[in-house]
């Protein structure tokens, strides 16, 4: 009876490797999938989006982006507020194409006016972002040689309290 038991054991053990094999062949083919189209969703149009990404030791520093997106053009707010830092707070202006955002961001920090470049992809459930880096002048300017690899999370636009939103 022993032999029996442990010819069943090693078909069950053999059975679920198989398995296992299967659905890693099942995910790659999801992944390559997603890797051909972006993996995102189209953004609708006329249609308002709020995102935000925290981040730092105790995810104290926060962006927050608003979007109104309308027959091609990109308005909003863009906020980057740093725990210990003066905050930029400001408004963004752009066009989309597909799901891709060029915008500039127009803010004040420390009582100064200036505007930056900002890439961004769009859709319906995230929002991601090309970083910045800092030219020999010390002039930040956004990596267009980079990814996407910055990732804001779809908010319920709770850092946009405002009394009256634009129309869209």
């Amino acid at each position: 009876m022993k032999p029996y038991t442990i010819i069943s054991i090693c078909a069950l053990a053999l059975a679920s490797c198989t398995g296992n094999g299967n659905k890693n062949a099942d995910t790659t083919k999801m992944a390559a999938a997603d890797t051909a189209d972006g993996g995102l969703t189209a953004p609708a149009q006329d249609m308002e989006y709020c995102f935000i990404r925290t981040e730092g030791t105790s995810n104290q520093d926060t962006t927050a982006v608003h979007l109104l997106v309308k027959a091609g053009k990109v308005t909003g707010e863009m906020q980057w507020i740093p725990k210990e830092k003066d905050a930029r707070k400001g408004t963004l202006d752009g066009t989309i194409t597909g799901n891709d955002i060029k915008a500039v961001w127009t803010f004040m920090q420390e009582g100064m006016k200036d505007t930056l470049s900002v890439d961004l992809q769009l859709s319906a459930q995230q929002l991601l972002q090309k970083p910045f880096k800092v030219t020999g002048e010390g002039r930040q300017v956004t990596d267009g040689a980079a990814g996407y690899t910055i990732i804001y999370k779809l908010d319920n636009c709770s850092k946009f309290k405002t009394a009256a939103k634009p129309a869209l």
